[in-house]
């Protein structure tokens, strides 16, 4: 899947990795950056997914995963670019100034179902902690997904499926 190919509206059946992480992960992030520490992971070429996954039930991979509300991490989004983020993964509507984003670093933004989250947990075939552990469901997860569901919300143009 390029990037730089994909339009506003189209639908991807995404199959590899997603880095899972939500405010609390990302605030920690800035933080490490403001003091100069090393960060505890590379996100060059990674897509974020703004979730929170739940326990996994006995005998399954991963428990329920849905995407969270992605304006909540609004005040984040340009340090994930600045940091090769290439993709963000969440719910809803995204600011104007979200869309500009988009079209200035040459990045996506997907929505994926929400209330889906028990069907999107099957598509998760492996989830491991990467960072910061103690933050429970908000700390960073890698997933490794197959054929998950993908609507490019906000395209590399500033192109978006939302009106007005």
């Amino acid at each position: 899947m390029r990037i730089d190919e994909l339009k506003a509206g189209e639908e991807v059946k995404y199959s590899g990795e997603l880095l899972v992480m939500r405010d609390a992960a990302q605030k920690r992030i800035k933080n490490f950056i403001e003091r100069n520490k090393t960060l505890p992971l590379k996100l060059e070429g990674k897509i974020v997914f703004y979730a929170g996954p739940a326990r996994s039930p006995d005998g399954k991979k991963c428990g329920a995963i849905g995407p969270t509300t992605s304006a909540r991490m609004d005040e984040y989004l340009e340090m994930l670019y600045s940091l090769g983020v290439v993709a963000t993964v969440g719910k809803g509507k995204r600011s104007n100034w979200v869309v500009d984003m988009c079209r200035k670093w040459k990045r996506v933004y997907f929505v994926t179902p929400s209330g889906a989250a028990a069907y999107l947990s099957r598509c998760v075939k492996s989830i491991e902690t990467v960072a910061f552990e103690d933050l429970g469901p908000e700390a960073i997860y890698r997933i490794h997904v197959k054929d998950f569901p993908l609507l490019v919300a906000i395209d590399v143009w500033g192109n978006t499926v939302f009106a007005g």
